[in-house]
C-alpha cells in the first residue's frame, strides 16, 4: 500500500484552505511552509470569495501580504462576493503598509470599484485615512473623482465627514471637480455647510471655481442649509464670497433669512440683515414672511431685529390673511405680541380669512396675558365677530375661560348679549356647556338677558336643564326670581 500525501488545499466548512486560515491569523511561518508546496493554490477563495491575500490585507498582516505577493501566480485584484479587492479592503481599514505593498505591483488596479461602485480611494476618503489617500493619489493612473453608484465622489464623502486633511489633498488635484453633485444634487460645499464643518467650508471656498450658490434637488443652497441650522461661522464664510446670493429661495420659496428667522437663529438673522441686498419682506410660497414665521414660533429676539427695520411691513398677511400679530396671539406668544403692539402701525383688528381677529384667537385659547395686551390698545374692537358672528366674549364663554371673561367684561364697550348667526349668546354657550363660574360672571352684568333664545327657541335655562347642569340651573333660577316684578304670584 502506498503512502497517502497530505492535501494542502483541503478546505474547511467555510471552504477556507489551510493557507487561507493561516493568512487570516497572520501566521507567517506557516505561510512560508505552505507556499513551498507546488500544489498549494494561493488564490483559492472561501465561500465568500475571500482569498488568502484578501484576508491578509483586511487584517493588516503586512508580512503575510508580502509573502503572498512574492508568488507570481497570486491575483492581487481578485475580489470577494461584494466585489471588494484586497486593495479596497486595506483602504477601508486604513492599513498603509499593506497599501504600499499592493501598489508596488503594476498589475494592481487602484480604481477597481466594489458592487456599490466605491473605489479604494473612495473608501479611504470616506474614512478619513489621510495617509492612504496620499499613497493612492501617488499613482498616475488613479481617478480621484470617480463617484459611487449614488454619484458621491471621494471629495464629497470627505467633506461630509469633516476630514479636512483629505479634503485638502483632493483639492490639490486639478482633475478633481469641487462642484460635482451627488444624486441629490448636493455638492461637497453643500454637504459641509449643512453639517457646519467650518474648516472644510473654508477650504472649499478657497477654490475660485467653487460655486457657492449650487442648490440641491430641493433648491437648498449651502447658505440656506447653514442658516437653517444656525451655523453662524459658516454663514459668515459664505457671505464673504461676493458671488453668493443671499436671497436665493428653496423649493418652498424660503430664503436663507426666512429659514433662520423661522428657527430663531438671531445671530444668523443679524448677519444676513447687515447685507444691503437682503430682502426682509420676501415671502415664501404661502405668502408667509420671515416676520410672520418668527411670530408663529415665538422668537422674540428675531422679531425685535426685524421690527427694527423701517422697511419691514408688520401687517403683511399670508395666503390665509393671517398677520404676524394674529399668529403670535393664536399661539399665546406674549413677548412677541407685546413687541408687535409696540409698533403704532400694527393693526390689532385685522382678521384672517375666517374673520377671526387676534383678540378672538387669544380669547378662544384662554391666553389671558395676550388678551390683556390686546385690550390695552385703544383701537382694538372687542366686539368684532368672526364669520359665524361669534365675538371674543362668545368664544371665551363657550370654552369656559373665566379669566378672559373677566377681562372682556371689564371693558364698558363689550356687549354681553351679542348673539352669533345662530342667535346663541355668550350666556347660552356658558349655560349649555355647564361653565358655572362663567355663568355667574355674566349674570353679574345688569344688562345681560338670561332669556334670549337661539334660532331653535332654546334658552340658557332650557339647555342647562336638558344637559343636567344643576348648578347653572340654580343660578339662572335665582336670576329669574330676582327679575320677577314685586307682588308676582
Amino acid at each position: 500500500m502506498g503512502t497517502l500525501d497530505v492535501d494542502s488545499n483541503h478546505p474547511d466548512e467555510n471552504d477556507r484552505t489551510p493557507l487561507g486560515c493561516a493568512a487570516f491569523k497572520g501566521h507567517e511561518g506557516v505561510i512560508k511552509l505552505l507556499l513551498r508546496r507546488e500544489d498549494v493554490d494561493p488564490n483559492h477563495p472561501d465561500k465568500y470569495d475571500q482569498t488568502p491575500l484578501w484576508w491578509a490585507a483586511v487584517k493588516g498582516h503586512e508580512g503575510v501580504v508580502k509573502l503572498l505577493l512574492g508568488r507570481e501566480d497570486v491575483d492581487p485584484n481578485r475580489p470577494d462576493e461584494n466585489d471588494r479587492t484586497p486593495l479596497g479592503c486595506a483602504a477601508f481599514k486604513g492599513h498603509e503598509g499593506v497599501i504600499k505593498l499592493l501598489l508596488r505591483r503594476e498589475d494592481v488596479d487602484p480604481n477597481r470599484p466594489d458592487k456599490c461602485d466605491q473605489t479604494p480611494l473612495w473608501w479611504a476618503a470616506a474614512k478619513g485615512h489621510e495617509g492612504v489617500v496620499r499613497l493612492l493619489l501617488g499613482r498616475e493612473d488613479i481617478d480621484p473623482d470617480r463617484p459611487d453608484k449614488h454619484n458621491k465622489t471621494p471629495l464629497r464623502c470627505a467633506a461630509l465627514e469633516e476630514h479636512e486633511g483629505v479634503v485638502k489633498l483632493l483639492l490639490g488635484r486639478e482633475d478633481v471637480d469641487p462642484n460635482r453633485p451627488d444624486e441629490d444634487d448636493q455638492t461637497p460645499l453643500g454637504c459641509a455647510a449643512v453639517e457646519g464643518h467650518e474648516g472644510v467650508v473654508k477650504l472649499l471656498l478657497g477654490r475660485e471655481d467653487v460655486d457657492p450658490n449650487h442648490p440641491d434637488k430641493h433648491g437648498r443652497t449651502p447658505l440656506r442649509d447653514a442658516a437653517v441650522e444656525g451655523y453662524e461661522d459658516v454663514v459668515k464664510l459664505l457671505l464673504g464670497r461676493e458671488d453668493v446670493d443671499p436671497n436665493r429661495p428653496d423649493e418652498n420659496d424660503q430664503t436663507p433669512l426666512g429659514c433662520a428667522a423661522a428657527e430663531g437663529h438671531e445671530k444668523v438673522v443679524k448677519l444676513l440683515l447687515e447685507r444691503e441686498d437682503v430682502d426682509p419682506n420676501r415671502p415664501d410660497k404661502h405668502d408667509q414672511t420671515l416676520l410672520l414665521w418668527a411670530s408663529v414660533e415665538g422668537h422674540g429676539g428675531v422679531v425685535k431685529l426685524l421690527l427694527g427695520r423701517e422697511d419691514v411691513d408688520p401687517n403683511r398677511p399670508d395666503e390665509n390673511n393671517q398677520t404676524p400679530l394674529l399668529c403670535a396671539a393664536a399661539e399665546g406668544h406674549e413677548e412677541v405680541v407685546k413687541l408687535l403692539l409696540g409698533r403704532e402701525d400694527v393693526d390689532p383688528n385685522r382678521p384672517d380669512k375666517h374673520g377671526r381677529t387676534p383678540l378672538r384667537h387669544a380669547a378662544v385659547e384662554g391666553y389671558e396675558d395676550v388678551v390683556k395686551l390686546l385690550l390695552g390698545r385703544k383701537d382694538v374692537d372687542p366686539n368684532r365677530p368672526d364669520e359665524n358672528d361669534r365675538t371674543p366674549l362668545g368664544c371665551a364663554a363657550f370654552e369656559g375661560h373665566e379669566g378672559v371673561i373677566k377681562l372682556l367684561l371689564g371693558r364698558e364697550d363689550v356687549d354681553p348679549n351679542r348673539p352669533d348667526k345662530h342667535h346663541q349668546t355668550p350666556l347660552l354657550f356658558a349655560a349649555a356647556e355647564g361653565h358655572e363660574e362663567v355663568v355667574k360672571l355674566l349674570l353679574g352684568q345688569e344688562d345681560v338677558d338670561p332669556n334670549t333664545p337661539d334660532k331653535h327657541g332654546g334658552t340658557p335655562f332650557s339647555y342647562a336643564a336638558r344637559r343636567g347642569h344643576g348648578g347653572v340651573v340654580e343660578l339662572l333660577q335665582a336670576r329669574m326670581q330676582c327679575s320677577q316684578p314685586s307682588g308676582a304670584p
